[in-house]
């Protein structure tokens, strides 16, 4: 319920008690589970940044080459930040006004996304796949690269219009190069 009103009337214009009264709880209830406002948002970021987890951790079991499996986290990553910024509309605003409060949510995300890469990064180098000295080095790096590439993605700003079906290739040969090999064999 709380998302649905931050989405809607934005964080400065949600109350606790606009909260308690969609969610049919008193506002009593409401503070026993949390102390303020920000504590609700706070849940609604990290419920949305569990999805994103979910969705990740889905893709790291699939049976595809480490090579494939880089590249559909990317892409993963990418399209889950943009729909959930996008299907929460005001909240939208709320993010990037309030980024600092989102960081600070997003740290245990962070962590977990970056072991998710040291994984597969550890499974294509025992394989073969990649030609990495310090695998923990290049998950730090590239989850900090799509990281940076959040925003400009969210907004239409990366390709210049392109799809995803076609920019794949091009952040594939890309990723490739980076990883020591030319493309997928």
């Amino acid at each position: 319920m709380a998302r649905q009103l931050f989405a809607k009337n934005g964080f400065e214009n949600t109350t606790m008690n606009d909260i308690a009264l969609l969610s049919g709880k008193g506002r009593r209830t409401l503070y026993t589970y949390f102390k303020s406002k920000e504590d609700v948002y706070y849940a609604v970021i990290e419920s949305e940044l569990e999805r994103l987890s979910d969705k990740m951790d889905e893709v790291a079991t699939r049976r595809i080459r480490p090579q494939e499996k880089i590249i559909e986290l990317i892409y993963t990553h990418l399209n889950m930040i943009k729909e959930t910024v996008m299907r929460n509309g005001n909240l939208r605003a709320a993010f990037f006004r309030n980024i600092w409060m989102v960081e600070k949510v997003r740290k245990n995300f962070d962590e977990d996304e970056i072991e998710l890469f040291r994984k597969v990064y550890a499974e294509g180098k025992a394989d073969g796949e990649f030609d990495i000295e310090n695998v923990e080095l290049v998950a730090d790096i590239t989850h900090y690269c799509i990281k940076g590439l959040e925003v400009p993605y969210i907004y239409g700003r990366l390709g210049h219009g392109m799809t995803p079906e076609m920019s794949k290739p091009l952040v594939a040969k890309f990723v490739y190069g980076a990883l020591g090999k030319n493309g997928i064999k």
